[in-house]
């Protein structure tokens, strides 16, 4: 049976219309208010962001979620983990430097509501192991102790590209952002000889040695030490390596290393596996999805910049399958046409029916489909979707107030009025014309 996915697109002309006001609508008509008892921790797991990016979701859009949790009588809690070591100068790879950088982006308790917790511990330790023996690449996951254990789940996506899941929607937000560090290692697939990055060409005489200009930064990036950069070269203990992609952003641009075949093509595959196993430490029916397609940026929002948007935005998705609401993302996004000047017009994607993600969103084109297949396979949900379009909400459950303007200042007027009385000074004629 196919699974419901109601979407409401971005355009807007009323009230009702603002992507808050449908984000809420589509909470409600997917059901969310049933996942959701008096009483419960709600976990609402969003990307807030990296370092100088700047095109995560606004504050706005959890807040509003916050309130709307609360008036169900749930206990809201915003939570995100840490991440790997994944580029040279980490904003939140540390408890306490993922808190820095999200409240430079607008996000602290003030701004949604809530409290914003770091669900896996200072350095990402914090973990509950999930056995996963029906994963297509993992047997095993470590889901951050937080997320484990919320009583349900609003997970909050904005679906965009990604360098290495090819594309981040419902199942990348839960797969890698609900994990602890330890889980990432995993899903990225360290330490594993065949297809992680110990198993990566490696090609020394590339290097210039300390004769480049960045040889203390190679020598210095990686926390487990494997790097020696020599007068004229460099060397690596592959066998020290841990995956952590500290490195990664050094050593690749160079050609010093690469990545070893279909490495992107796995890791996508167990970003699914990892999702799986973030929803066997819910009871069932306890988690639901929406997806914020706007700001399409090729890559994700754990990198330090935000390129152009490559298709215009689509909408809102909200849904109770993971694998449902990331594929009809994906069959939108392909249906569309490219942005004029992105990535779309280099790549050669700008019309529809041509895979946008795989092209403008993976650094090699791997397939935009591997997360959905897996997820398919695996029984993270169905591919399968019937797409519902509900009309808009009440507009008057989007007002700001509900006391009417004459009321509200016929008194303060009386007091301080704001007109002059006799009006403003205007010239007498005014020859539009000239200035048109």
């Amino acid at each position: 049976m196919a699974s419901k996915v109601y979407f409401q697109d971005d355009r807007a002309m009323a009230n009702e219309d603002s992507l808050v006001a449908k984000m809420v609508t589509l909470f409600e008509a997917a059901g969310f208010e049933e996942i959701i008892k008096p009483g419960d921790t709600v976990a609402i797991k969003v990307h807030m962001g990296e370092h100088n990016n700047t095109g995560y979701l606004r504050p706005v859009y959890v807040r509003a979620l916050v309130e709307k949790v609360k008036s169900l009588g749930g206990e809201p809690v915003v939570m995100d983990t840490t991440t790997l070591t994944y580029l040279p100068f980490p904003a939140r790879a540390t408890a306490l430097d993922h808190l820095k950088t999200v409240e430079r982006n607008g996000f602290n308790s003030g701004t949604v509501g809530c409290p914003i917790i770091i669900a896996d511990g200072y350095i990402g330790a914090d973990d509950v192991r999930v056995d996963l023996p029906e994963g297509f690449v993992l047997k095993e996951q470590y889901v951050a102790t937080g997320i484990a254990l919320a009583d349900a789940m609003i997970v909050l996506a904005h679906f965009k590209g990604h360098p290495l899941g090819t594309y981040g929607g419902s199942i990348k937000n839960m797969g890698v952002g609900c994990v602890s560090k330890r889980g990432k290692h995993n899903l990225h697939l360290g330490g594993d000889p065949r297809w992680g990055l110990k198993a990566r060409p490696f090609h020394p005489h590339l290097c210039r040695g300390k004769s480049c200009d960045k040889w203390m930064l190679c020598d210095n990036v990686c926390p487990e030490g494997c790097f020696h950069v020599t007068e004229t070269s460099i060397e690596w203990d592959a066998s020290r390596c841990t995956g952590c992609f500290a490195c990664l952003f050094v050593t690749m641009p160079c050609g010093v290393t690469g990545v070893a075949d279909e490495f992107f093509d796995i890791s996508a595959a167990a970003i699914a596996d990892s999702a799986l196993a973030v929803t066997k430490t819910f009871k069932l029916g306890k988690i639901g999805y929406l997806n914020m397609a706007i700001d399409i940026s090729p890559w994700c929002d754990c990198v330090p910049f935000s390129d152009r948007p490559f298709v215009p935005n689509l909408g809102a998705f909200s849904s109770r399958d993971p694998v449902a609401i990331d594929v009809a993302c994906i069959d939108m996004s392909r249906q569309s046409f490219g942005m004029p000047g992105s990535i779309a017009e280099e790549k050669g994607v700008m019309f529809p029916g041509i895979p946008k993600l795989s092209a403008c969103g993976s650094f090699v084109g791997v397939s935009e489909n591997i997360q959905t297949n897996t997820g398919d396979r695996i029984g993270l949900g169905s591919k399968q979707y019937e797409l519902i379009r509900p009309e808009a909400g009440d507009p008057t459950k989007f007002l700001y107030t509900q006391v009417p303007t004459g009321i509200k200042f016929a008194p303060l007027y009386k007091m301080k009025p704001v007109y002059p009385e006799g009006g403003f000074k205007r010239a007498a004629e005014v020859p539009i014309e000239e200035v048109r």
